[in-house]
């Protein structure tokens, strides 16, 4: 088979866990399948770092569109337009789009992955251009693909919900997480966040999206900054809930508790995660919640809300508060920090095997499957 890879959505370093979900998976199938053929479309953006991703791999062709992904209105007019006429010069059998949005008018079979559908439940997130055309998109993606992947139960099951998709349509496919979360690494974390080596601090990995909710883990903070001797690490981007994260910094006791860091290199995210005394994703919608997994396969112990998929990837092996308030997550911080080493030991090592049955391999096999049935 020629297997078509839409790829015009990534823009290296930006989108997030649809980053990691395209190239892990790409670095799975392509060797795994050498009887198929993998014809991925790309952008300026992209082209060079996913040729470097795959450049051990025979059975991959390359078809770059002129046109920057990272300039949003031109990536959909391309995607409308120019795609399908690649593909039908290209003779792809079934197209695999995944990152939400896929070629309304196709010659050939199509699969979409839907992460999630977060824009329904909190519209804030984006602006209201923004927002419609996204959901016509993936809503007639959805219509119009043969296939549709979800990454949890709890996206199939929006799917289903707002009408998008009828579920006989839908394979629930997990994602994995690499091994390499639970390798040593050769790099202080202390020097990304300029404290005396041993400090204990508390870690979340999130972009400040306002479903992300992590200015209430920083009011949550102000709460135990005096009774705890952590300091408290923020990974991300700033996004359309920076205003609230701003102004919950500007009301803790203790700023210089608080270290923000982005754009993180190698084996950077990989130190802070392992050197953490708690990770803390207070989160209150994920279609998967790759950090949870990624924290977990490091050997730290998890916090996190019930909300959307978490419990699906946090299974018995995460922590959980009852309700995203400053209240419940700092009451749960507590607990955990008062738990004993014995216990604490247990719960990371039952994490750490958890987390194994999360894997690439297995997402990869599975999506190819699916393409071959379409």
């Amino acid at each position: 088979m020629r297997i078509g890879v839409n790829a015009l959505f990534l823009v290296p370093g930006d989108v997030g866990g649809t980053e990691v979900y395209l190239r892990e998976n790409l670095k799975e199938m392509v060797p795994a399948s050498p009887d198929d053929t993998f014809v991925i479309f790309t952008s300026k953006d992209n082209d060079q770092s996913l040729r470097q991703d795959l450049k051990d791999c025979l059975n991959v062709e390359f078809v770059k569109l002129p046109f920057r992904s990272a300039v949003r209105p031109i990536r959909i007019i391309v995607e409308q337009t120019l795609l399908p006429l690649k593909i039908n010069e290209q003779s792809i059998d079934v197209l695999w789009s995944p990152g939400y949005t896929a070629p309304l008018f196709c010659a050939s079979s199509q699969a979409v992955t839907i992460h999630d559908l977060q824009y329904k439940s909190y519209p804030e997130d984006l602006t209201f251009f923004e927002r419609i055309t996204l959901n016509f998109l993936v809503k007639n993606a959805c219509k119009r693909c043969d296939g549709i992947i979800a990454v949890s139960e709890f996206s199939k099951q929006e799917i289903i919900r707002f009408n998008y998709a009828p579920e006989h349509r839908i394979t629930v496919v997990y994602e994995g997480v690499d091994t390499v979360f639970g390798e040593p690494v050769d790099f202080d974390p202390f020097r990304i966040i300029d404290l005396p080596p041993g400090t204990p601090y508390i870690l979340c990995v999130a972009h400040t999206y306002p479903h992300k909710k992590v200015h209430v883990l920083i009011q949550a903070f102000g709460r135990l900054s005096d009774r705890i001797p952590h300091h408290l690490v923020l990974v991300g981007k700033a996004r359309r809930g920076e205003d609230q994260v701003r102004k919950a910094m500007d009301n803790l006791p203790d700023h210089q508790k608080v270290h923000r860091v982005s754009d993180l290199q190698g084996d950077q995210l990989n130190a802070l995660y392992q050197g953490a005394d708690l990770f803390v994703l207070p989160s209150e919608y994920e279609g998967f919640g790759l950090p949870v997994l990624e924290a977990l396969t490091a050997g730290t112990l998890v916090i996190t809300s019930k909300k959307a998929s978490l419990p699906e990837v946090g299974g018995t092996c995460a922590i959980y508060f009852d309700d995203v308030d400053a209240e419940s997550i700092a009451g749960t911080i507590m607990e955990v920090h008062r738990k004993k080493i014995r216990e604490k030991t247990s719960i990371i090592h039952d994490g750490k095997i958890w987390a194994k049955s999360f894997n690439w391999k297995k997402s990869a096999e599975q999506s190819v499957k699916l393409l071959h049935s379409l």
